[in-house]
């Protein structure tokens, strides 16, 4: 007995109206990407409508639910998807290979995904506040102690990453309320994260716990967070091209080497130990390095992002139309 090959592909669950649901049917039975399609005539309540299901070759996701966009179907009735890590299905392998023909060398990107994903970490909530305020609290004691180890621990927590990818996607397709819920996450998570970082600080020293020598002392730590150079911007642009493409590919493990490359997190905590301490040569060199890490993660996010969606539209005006 043969065995089957174990194609991912995407599930669409489409509502149509009945009126327009001929042509949908078209377009999907057109398609040499999609394959299971099942029509379900009249099983849709509210809307009213028809229920055509189906699994479409992951490379050709985004162009399919571009073509039913613009038959409106998303206006009528309404699309949904569902990733299919793993279909058996030697049939759903032709499917994959007759879009993979087409396919540009970045890889296949579900663009509704990435928006979906971006939207949900861009919002300004209290989960978000209080990964951020732990985050600096847990970078400020590893500053205090010259920890990696704590420094580290405080990138992974920070989820600074959400809105800056985010404002990418926004930036990119031209989203103005995506852009200003990141915008804002941002602008108000970090003031708050180093005012806690600062407080913490001020009462760690009246506790005793830090003494007021620190300042003098030399942490070998703290010099790379509030010491940027042109590394700091390079890696930065590493990370932030890295973050996208595991954003857009959907390869969420290599987002914790972007949280870990990058000192936004320990330069957000350090501007609040400095103030606590009156440094300001350690303050000018923390917001220094923060600018820079921000800067650097959206300028490669961005042109990353762009260049996908380039190959993107120019594959979406070459493909060839049913009819």
């Amino acid at each position: 007995m043969g065995r089957g090959y174990a194609a991912t592909m995407i599930h669409l669950r489409i509502v149509v109206p009945s009126q327009s649901v001929g042509e949908a049917l078209g377009l999907l039975e057109a398609a040499p990407s999609t394959v299971n399609l099942v029509h379900l005539a009249g099983a849709v309540r509210q809307p009213a409508g028809d229920l055509v299901l189906c699994d479409v070759a992951r490379e050709d996701a985004s162009l399919m639910i571009d073509d039913l966009k613009e038959l409106g179907v998303e206006r009528d009735g309404s699309i949904s998807l569902v990733t299919i890590d793993s279909q058996v299905s030697d049939t759903a392998r032709k499917a994959e290979l007759a879009a993979e023909r087409h396919m540009p060398p970045v890889g296949p990107v579900v663009w509704e995904e990435v928006e979906a994903r971006t939207s949900e970490s861009t919002e300004l909530g209290g989960n978000f506040v209080i990964f951020m305020v732990l985050a600096c609290l847990i970078a400020s004691v590893g500053i205090y102690l010259g920890s990696p180890i704590l420094i580290v621990g405080a990138m992974v927590v920070g989820p600074e990453f959400g809105p800056l990818a985010g404002l990418c996607v926004a930036i990119v397709e031209r989203r103005r309320e995506v852009a200003r819920r990141s915008l804002t996450a941002l602008a108000i998570g970090f003031p708050i994260g180093i005012t806690a970082a600062m407080l913490f600080t001020l009462a760690s020293r009246a506790a005793g716990l830090i003494g007021d020598d620190y300042g003098a002392i030399q942490h070998p730590l703290t010099q790379f967070i509030s010491d940027p150079e042109e590394f700091s911007f390079i890696v930065a642009c590493f990370a932030g091209a890295a973050g996208m493409l595991s954003l857009t590919s959907a390869k969420s493990g290599a987002l914790i080497g972007v949280l870990i490359s990058v000192t936004t997190i320990p330069a957000a905590a350090n501007i609040g130990v400095a103030v606590a301490f009156a440094d300001w040569t350690e303050w000018r060199g923390a917001m220094a390095q923060l600018v820079v890490n921000l800067s650097a993660i959206v300028l490669a996010g961005v042109t990353t992002l762009s260049i996908q969606r380039r190959f993107y539209e120019r594959r979406r005006a070459q493909r060839p139309r049913p009819g």
